[in-house]
C-alpha cells in the first residue's frame, strides 16, 4: 500500500513519524519536514494505533538528505534493504542533530529533563565520510558460502563484495584473505575483528576471523591498545587481551575517546577526596578499570562487576599484567552483586561508573545505588531510551543531572552514545 505523507519529527531506531487516519506512522528512510511516498508494512490493521513503512519517492526533499553512499543500505525500493546503516541517507551533520534531538526527546518524555546535548563525533583526519570505522563485522554466509547480509523483511542473504563502514585496515586484511570469495558452509556465521593501535604499529597476526565462533585465521584472545584521550599530553597506554568473539567498542576511535572523557570526569568529581571507593559496573574486560586503577593506584579503592564469565577473566588478566592491585573483579550480575556481594570494605562509593547494555541498568539497580550513597554517578550509555528512564529514577531519588554530552561512534546507524553526570 502506498500512501503520500508528510514527515513531523525524528523518533527511535532510524525513524520519522507522521500520521495517517489519526495513527502514529513510523517511516524508515525519511526525514522531518519531507513530502514522500511510503510503502506500509504488513500487516497495517485499521485498528492497530500505529503502524511502520518505508520511503519509495522522495517529493519533497530535507536538506539535510544525501545520496545514499552505500545503496545496499538504502531504501528497499532503491535496490537496498540491508540493515545496519539506517542513516545513510542523512548528511552528517544531519545525523548529529537527529540523535541530539532524539536524546532530548527522550529525557524530556521519559525523565522529566529538559535540556539541550552537545554532540559531537570522533575523528582524527582519516574518517570524516563517516566510513570505514568498524573494527569488526558480522556476517552470514549465503546459499553459496559467500559473506552476505540479510534483507529486511525477507529470508533473502545479499552477498557482499566490501563493506563501507569496516576500517580500511579491516578491509585490507578481508581482501588479503578472499574473504570476500567466500567458499564457507552455508548459513555459518562470520566475524572478523581487526584491531587498530593508537600509535599505528601493526601487528600483522593480531587479527582475527572466526566462523561459527571458532578462529579459523588470526589469534584469539586479540590485543587491543588504547591511550585515553584527555587534555593532557603524556596519558599512558594500556594493553588489554580481549576475546575476538566477545564485546569491544568497535568504532577504532572509541576506546580512547570514551576512556579518555570518563577519566577527565572522575578526576574533576573526585578532586581532593582521599582514598575514595569507586565502583566500575558492566565493566566489560575493562576498558575503564585499567585507567582508572592507574590513575588512582595506592589511592583509591575500585570494585569491578561484570556477568560474562569471559570478559571477567580478561579483566582480572589485564590488571595483572599491568602490575595493578587496587581493583578487585567481581563475577556476577549486577544487581544481585549490589544485594549481596558487595565486601564491606567496599560498600559505600563515593562514585560509581556504569555502562549497562542496550536495556540500561533499571530502576532496581539505580534505587541499590541510591541505598549505597555515591555524591556522583557517571553513566555511559548506547541507548538514549533506557538512559532516560533511569535518569527519571535517579532524579526521582534525589540527584541531578550534572553534566551530559553525546558521542556519534556509530555513524550512518541511529545509534549515539551518551555520557551522563548525576550528583547530590
Amino acid at each position: 500500500m502506498g500512501v503520500e505523507l508528510r514527515m513531523e519529527r525524528y523518533a527511535d531506531q532510524g525513524r520519522c513519524v507522521a500520521h495517517l487516519d489519526g495513527r502514529v506512522v513510523f517511516v524508515r528512510f525519511a526525514l522531518p519536514g519531507e513530502l514522500v511516498r511510503v510503502r506500509l508494512d504488513e500487516p497495517h490493521k485499521r485498528q492497530d494505533r500505529f503502524c511502520t513503512g518505508e520511503v519509495t519517492e522522495v517529493l519533497e526533499a530535507s536538506p539535510d538528505r544525501r545520496e545514499p553512499v552505500w545503496r545496499l543500505a538504502g531504501p528497499l525500493a532503491w535496490g537496498g534493504g540491508l540493515g545496519g546503516a539506517d542513516l545513510i541517507h542523512v548528511s552528517l551533520s544531519g545525523q548529529l542533530a537527529w540523535k541530539a534531538d532524539l536524546i532530548r526527546q527522550q529525557m524530556e518524555r521519559l525523565g522529566g529533563i529538559h535540556l539541550e546535548v552537545p554532540i559531537t563525533r570522533p575523528d582524527d583526519g582519516t574518517c570524516r565520510d563517516g566510513l570505514h570505522w568498524r573494527t569488526r563485522i558480522d556476517l552470514v554466509a549465503d546459499d553459496r558460502g559467500r559473506p552476505s547480509m540479510r534483507r529486511r523483511g525477507s529470508h533473502d542473504r545479499i552477498a557482499l563484495e566490501t563493506m563501507p563502514l569496516a576500517s580500511k585496515r579491516l578491509l585490507d586484511k578481508a581482501d588479503r584473505l578472499g574473504l570476500w570469495d567466500g567458499g564457507f558452509d552455508p548459513g555459518s556465521r562470520i566475524r572478523m575483528a581487526v584491531p587498530e593501535p593508537p600509535d599505528g604499529q601493526v601487528d600483522g597476526e593480531n587479527f582475527a576471523l572466526l566462523v561459527n565462533g571458532k578462529t579459523k585465521e588470526g589469534t584469539d584472545p586479540l590485543t587491543e591498545q588504547v591511550r585515553p584521550r584527555t587534555d593532557q599530553a603524556d596519558e599512558a597506554t594500556f594493553t588489554y587481551q580481549v576475546d575476538a568473539d566477545g564485546f569491544w567498542q568497535v568504532h577504532r576511535l572509541a576506546p580512547g575517546l570514551l576512556s579518555g572523557t570518563v577519566l577527565t570526569q572522575i578526576r574533576q568529581w573526585l578532586a581532593g577526596k582521599m582514598a575514595p571507593v569507586i565502583w566500575d559496573l558492566y565493566s566489560g574486560a575493562g576498558l575503564f578499570t585499567l585507567p582508572m586503577a592507574a590513575d588512582f593506584q595506592g589511592k583509591a579503592r575500585i570494585l569491578a562487576v561484570e556477568g560474562a564469565a569471559g570478559a571477567v577473566a580478561r579483566a582480572r588478566k589485564n590488571l595483572a599484567d599491568a602490575g595493578l592491585a587496587n581493583a578487585t573483579v567481581r563475577r556476577g550480575d549486577v544487581e544481585g552483586v549490589l544485594r549481596h556481594g558487595i565486601p564491606k570494605t567496599l560498600a559505600h562509593p563515593d562514585l560509581v561508573l556504569l555502562d549497562p547494555p542496550r536495556a540500561g541498568a533499571r530502576a532496581a539497580v539505580c534505587r541499590l545505588l541510591d541505598q549505597a550513597g555515591p555524591s556522583t554517578i557517571i553513566y555511559v550509555s548506547c541507548d538514549p531510551t533506557s538512559l532516560a528512564r533511569d535518569a527519571g529514577t535517579l532524579t526521582s531519588l534525589g540527584y541531578k543531572l550534572a553534566h551530559i554530552h553525546a558521542y556519534d561512534i556509530y555513524p550512518m546507524t541511529h545509534h549515539v552514545e551518551t555520557m551522563a553526570v548525576f550528583t547530590r
